[in-house]
């Protein structure tokens, strides 16, 4: 596991707290079901950085990122009626 620091608004903060308490669940475990749900979208972003990570090397990676017309598997289904 690793460590990350993160900065919130209190708003934020206080709803995450009042969250945890309600759940029994700690703040950071809050964090992760929530980041784990955020990245499970399938996305153009989300497209993207699985490219990137299965890149083979850095050239690869420029391409990736240059490139803008990535589509999603539900948008290719919704544009080709499949």
């Amino acid at each position: 596991m690793h460590r990350l620091n993160l900065t919130i608004d209190e708003s934020l903060y206080e709803q995450a707290r009042s969250h945890s308490f309600v759940s029994k669940k700690s703040i950071s475990q809050i964090v992760r079901e929530g980041l784990s749900l955020y990245l499970a979208k399938e996305t153009n972003d989300s497209v993207k950085a699985q490219l990137v990570l299965e890149a083979k090397d850095e050239q690869e990676i420029l391409e990736i990122l240059a490139e803008d017309d990535y589509i999603t598997e539900d948008e290719f289904v919704k544009k080709f009626n499949l």
